[in-house]
């Protein structure tokens, strides 16, 4: 595969409104695919099906603990490349006399029934364990 290629692959799977969310999602700490379906409000098999191209593109990486699969960013400079768009957008819009208005902050969705969502609930803080590639 040709360098631009590879950079068309990524930057497509950054193409997406609700890749983008998640990674926004992700970008304080690993989550669980339940967290991320409870905050954005989908359906699980779609969360999944938008988290299998972040992967792909190598954005995000996975682990499975018990039966729970965590997904963090795999490299924080996709963050970095989002702030920058993001702040491109904000400019042109307020040049042009918009409004620029990003989504509310991101909380633990009460729906969450995972340990690190139980955990915080309860006001614990759950202890971080090495990462492990998987194919999940």
């Amino acid at each position: 595969m040709h360098a631009y290629e590879v950079q068309a692959k990524v930057i497509k799977a950054l193409a997406h409104p609700v890749r983008l969310r998640i990674l926004d999602i992700l970008r304080e700490e690993e989550q669980c695919v339940c967290h991320i379906t409870a905050v954005l409000g989908l359906r699980q098999p779609y969360v999944s099906q938008q988290l299998a191209i972040l992967r792909a593109a190598g954005l995000v990486s996975a682990r499975k603990e018990g039966l729970n699969i965590y997904y963090r960013v795999e490299d924080e400079r996709v963050l970095a490349l989002m702030d920058l768009v993001q702040n491109l957008v904000r400019d042109r819009v307020e040049r042009a006399g918009g409004i620029f208005a990003l989504p509310p902050p991101i909380g633990p969705p009460p729906s969450c029934s995972c340990p690190k969502c139980r955990a915080r609930r309860r006001g614990k803080k759950r202890p971080k364990k090495g990462w492990r590639k998987s194919n999940a």
